[in-house]
């Protein structure tokens, strides 16, 4: 049976693992509670976390010709494409705080030809498509298609460093079993800002994650 989240239609599952009804679902792990976060999976598994949680800041924060909107939202059309409920719910939201629409994102996975996006971000959108489900057919003219669309090849880079990086982030949280809650569906303004204002290491130490006192991503408005 398929669930709908958006326009993204999740193998597998059923309306008692939609997000709002997290708290009944266990996890892969028998260490990790019913209805455990992202949160839970790093506490219990701290390896690596803390350089994790700074290469999201790097990739998804720090300065690049890609604004922030751009990369929260290939972020959140590479974990549609991976089938990926968690991190598609979360970087929906992520999207929507730096001013991406949910009609658009509804729109990309409704017909990303039709869907009324700039044309240069749809064909990135498209390379991070193939990138994605289709690795090994990615060429040469795949990424001069997109110098010729206006990119230079640091912004081509820095989508490849998004798509590399969800490509990991959505396995992880796949194999661990953890799904969207509540908390994904109708963000209010204040969660919304939040996200604007605050970095990945910012949640991290918020969560009692990673205690380190590096510069964090400042915050970006686009």
């Amino acid at each position: 049976m398929n669930v709908s989240f958006s326009n993204v239609s999740f193998n597998g599952v059923n309306s008692s693992n939609a997000g709002p009804n997290r708290r009944h679902i266990m996890p892969n792990f028998a260490s990790l509670s019913e209805g455990a976060h992202l949160r839970d999976v790093f506490r219990r598994f701290p390896r690596g976390v803390t350089p994790l949680l700074h290469l999201h800041d790097d990739v998804l924060r720090r300065d690049s010709e890609l604004s922030v909107a751009d990369r929260e939202l290939i972020a959140a059309w590479v974990s549609g494409l991976n089938q990926c409920r968690f991190c598609f719910g979360a970087h929906r939201v992520m999207a929507e705080a730096f001013g991406v629409s949910m009609d658009l994102i509804d729109a990309l996975f409704a017909d990303l030809d039709t869907a009324p996006v700039r044309p240069e971000l749809a064909e990135l959108l498209r390379f991070s498509r193939k990138l994605t489900l289709e690795p090994e057919r990615v060429v040469r003219s795949d990424t001069q298609a997109l110098l010729a669309s206006g990119w230079s090849e640091s912004a081509v880079y820095d989508a490849v460093m998004v798509v590399s990086l969800y490509a990991f982030m959505n396995r992880l949280v796949q194999a661990t079993g953890i799904v969207p809650g509540a908390e994904y569906e109708k963000p209010d303004a204040a969660a919304l800002e939040q996200r604007r204002r605050g970095g990945y290491a910012d949640w991290g130490r918020r969560e009692g994650l990673i205690a380190d006192k590096q510069e964090s991503a400042r915050p970006i408005i686009d």
